[in-house]
């Protein structure tokens, strides 16, 4: 388990013609120290409203600044400076051709 990060914007998934799908390229960015389970998420009161709870289909989710310092509170983690002052940075977007 781990961090990853955004390298490329939602486009159209090519491996879907037809189909209302996105595709979101991500990077490992960090390994957590110690695993999060979805068992540890779903009873935990503080995550309920976590976009992973209610849309549980989706694989990547958005989640906000206080959900994320708690997941990594909850994984013993620190989030090393590089990637701290990289978190306001947007992703790459890049145009896709039919």
């Amino acid at each position: 388990m781990g961090i990853a990060r955004i390298d490329r914007e939602a486009y159209a998934d090519p491996t879907a013609p037809g189909e209302d799908w996105s595709v979101v390229e991500i990077v490992p960015a960090l390994a957590l120290k110690a695993p999060v389970s979805l068992d540890v998420i779903k009873s935990d009161p503080s995550l309920s409203d976590l976009a992973l709870l209610k849309r549980s289909r989706l694989s990547v989710v958005p989640v906000s600044k206080d959900h994320f310092d708690y997941l990594l509170d909850l994984s013993k983690t620190k989030l090393p400076a590089r990637l701290d002052e990289s978190r306001e940075k947007p992703a790459k977007k890049t145009s896709q051709k039919a």
